[in-house]
């Protein structure tokens, strides 16, 4: 997904069935699984929920789907790579 054409979007579907528009901040490879990060398209700035969502590539019946971080300590390890990650980025635009 590249930002040259502008920001990416995705519609994912939770458990419920409810459908989400997010926009695609980056990607990230960690520890051999790669997680992908977001915004909630459809909500402002100012919403209680708005906030970065990270979510993770998994292979389920050889199809390639968007999955939960449920582990606290991975979430939270994730979290600090892609806040690095945009750290050196603005780093690098100076």
């Amino acid at each position: 997904m590249s930002e040259a054409f502008g920001p990416d979007f995705v519609s994912v579907t939770d458990d419920d069935g409810n459908e989400f528009e997010l926009e695609h901040l980056g990607t990230l490879t960690y520890k051999g699984t790669t997680y992908l990060s977001f915004l909630p398209a459809d909500l402002e700035e100012d919403d209680p929920d708005f906030g970065m969502i990270l979510l993770k590539m998994v292979e389920e019946n050889g199809e390639q789907l968007l999955a939960d971080i449920d582990d606290e300590q991975e979430l939270e390890q994730v979290y600090e790579q892609f806040l690095q990650q945009l750290f050196d980025d603005e780093d690098g635009d100076e």
